[in-house]
Formats: C-alpha cells, structure tokens, sequence
C-alpha cells in the first residue's frame, strides 16, 4: 500500500544580529501545503524543537495573513518535535524555507537522522528557497554528503546580496551546498525554477514553491 503521508519541517525561528526574527516564509509553507492537499496527502508539520514555527514578517503583506490561509498558517503553532518523527510512516520529506532554516535545520541531529533514512530508503526529498539549508549537513550512511553529485538549486548568493542579509545569515547557501559536491544551477534572481535529481527536488525562491510541490508530487 503506497503511503500517502507527508512530512513538511520548518523552522522554529532565530533572531539575527540586526534584530529582525527570521522565520518561515509563509508562502512557501503554504502553497505546497495546499497542493499536498489537494491531491489527498495527508501532512504532518514538524519542527525541531515542536514548538510554534514563527511566520518572517517580511513575507506577510500590510493585510498580514491571507484569509485564505488562516487555517494553513494555524498549522505552525502545533509542530511535532522531529525527535517523536518515524521517518517509515512518510513517503516524502518537505522543507520550506524562510531565513530561520539557516540557523536551526544544518546541525539538528533529528533532521540529519530523518533525511539519511529518506535517502536511504529511496524516498522523496523536496525543498524550496532556504528550506536547502537542511541538506547541507545530512549524509548517507558512508559519510557521503546526501548532495554529492547532486543536481540543486536554493536560495542563491546574489539573491541573498540582493535582500542585503549576507552578513546576516552563518553561511551563504549557494556556497555551501556547491561545496558539499552539489552541482548547483542558478537561474536569473527570482525567476521560478526548479532542480529534479531523481528523488531529490529542489526550488531557488518563493516564486518557485508551487513548481517545486507539483515536481515533488510527480517524484512521489
């Protein structure tokens, strides 16, 4: 029987050295959130510490949340510690992005543990914008980095110069992943575009999130 649940991690958020808190872009919980949906996906929403997942203010309008996803963003304030998360009962991981994913998805050990056993077991990985951030650490189980080899995309440099936040974040992503072994393709800044390396999806920008959940659904 194909496993129709889906686990989606995001951020539990960090404050950064000018004061802002970063934390999860809405639109790219949201939007794939809806597509899972739509197409009878059943989503688990886990962080890791299984606390509330802060929604970044810069990417909410003056309206602040859409009404049309009051009931999504709802989702965010009753996380599932990744500690408690069975990487067996889920046929695809999802992470979306938003500036908290740089600081507390690289080093969380439950995260790297989820993500090894996804790849292990042949099971679809997607991440959009800085939901990446995530991979750069995880490894298979020989030590290999989980993106060595791989065709990705995220968040690029120039993307993160132009939103003046490259002395904001501990590392800039695109560089990272290039030198974890990812073979990284960039497109223009903000343009939709999306990576897919067999099981492994992944989106460079917000303008990519619905692309990324529809690539996802067809590597599921």
């Amino acid at each position: 029987m194909q496993l129709t649940q889906i686990l989606m991690v995001v951020t539990n958020g960090h404050t950064m050295d000018n004061g802002h808190h970063a934390g999860i872009w809405l639109s790219e919980f949201a939007e794939p959130y809806e597509a899972l949906k739509a197409n009878g996906y059943e989503i688990t929403v886990a962080s890791p510490n299984g606390t509330d997942s802060p929604i970044d203010k810069n990417s909410l309008g003056e309206e602040g949340i859409p009404s049309s996803w009051k009931e999504i963003a709802d989702q965010l304030t009753k996380t599932v510690p990744l500690a408690d998360v069975n990487s067996n009962n889920y046929s695809g991981i999802f992470l979306p992005g938003g500036h908290g994913t740089m600081f507390d998805f690289p080093d969380d050990e439950n995260l790297k543990r989820l993500l090894q056993e996804f790849a292990e077991a042949d099971k679809v990985i997607g991440a959009v914008c800085h939901g990446p951030a995530g991979l750069v650490n995880a490894e298979l189980k020989d030590g290999t980095p989980l993106v060595q080899g791989k065709t990705v995309t995220s968040f690029t440099d120039s993307e993160e110069r132009g939103v003046e936040l490259e002395d904001q974040v501990p590392f800039m992503l695109e560089t990272k992943l290039k030198e974890r072994g990812a073979s990284f393709v960039v497109a223009d800044d903000w343009a939709e575009h999306v990576q897919t390396d067999g099981k492994l999806v992944t989106g460079q920008n917000p303008q990519s999130s619905i692309r990324v959940a529809e690539e996802f659904m067809k590597a599921l």
